[in-house]
């Protein structure tokens, strides 16, 4: 980590050096290189600083790391797995920021401004904040039977598909978590 933030810095103050010069190219070029020295002079000042506290931080958070490791019984295992867990994770997550990227650069996406936000999580947030509401918003079984009674034939399709997709996730989990097709396994019957 230290090495990573050491070269920003480097590539940090490699920018403000071009960018002062850039910048004072219309003033006299001893204004232009003066500056140019005072911005390599405090980018080399912090680059040291930062190396300064990577190799005092360094070895506090590898003896850190390594205390842990050596910890026993079932944190232990918790700890090494939570431990071998964290670079496949920052990998597949970077993986999927750069991939979400890709497809809203792709299909020219933006994501939705504040005030969309706001109206579509407006009712939820008063309901959570006033939830004596809740009873009078017409969940009354006589309002549901008439909604059903007078949805047309396009919205009892789509409540049936709903329905279908429901029971079939359902039935695939029971038969994944069983591990079996029909029934659960059990002790054997015993008959007296």
């Amino acid at each position: 980590m230290s090495a990573t933030a050491s070269r920003a810095v480097l590539r940090q103050s490699q920018f403000l050096t071009r960018r002062t010069a850039v910048r004072h190219a219309s003033s006299t070029s001893e204004a232009a290189s003066k500056a140019g020295q005072t911005a390599s002079a405090t980018a080399s000042k912090a680059s040291e600083g930062l190396s300064r506290v990577s190799s005092s931080a360094g070895p506090a958070i590898s003896s850190a790391a390594s205390a842990l490791r050596k910890v026993g019984g079932r944190t232990g295992k918790v700890i090494a797995f939570v431990d071998s867990m964290i670079p496949p994770t920052v990998y597949y997550s970077r993986v999927g920021l750069e991939l979400a990227r890709l497809v809203f650069r792709g299909q020219s996406m933006t994501p939705p401004n504040l005030a969309t936000f706001q109206t579509y999580f407006q009712p939820l947030t008063n309901a959570f904040s006033n939830p004596a509401a809740l009873k009078n918003a017409g969940f009354s079984p006589s309002s549901i039977v008439s909604r059903v009674r007078s949805a047309n034939k396009k919205e009892i399709a789509l409540a049936g598909v709903a329905a279908a997709e429901v029971i079939g996730f359902f039935t695939v989990g029971e038969i994944i978590g069983r591990m079996n097709v029909v029934g659960y396994r059990g002790q054997p019957e015993h008959h007296h």
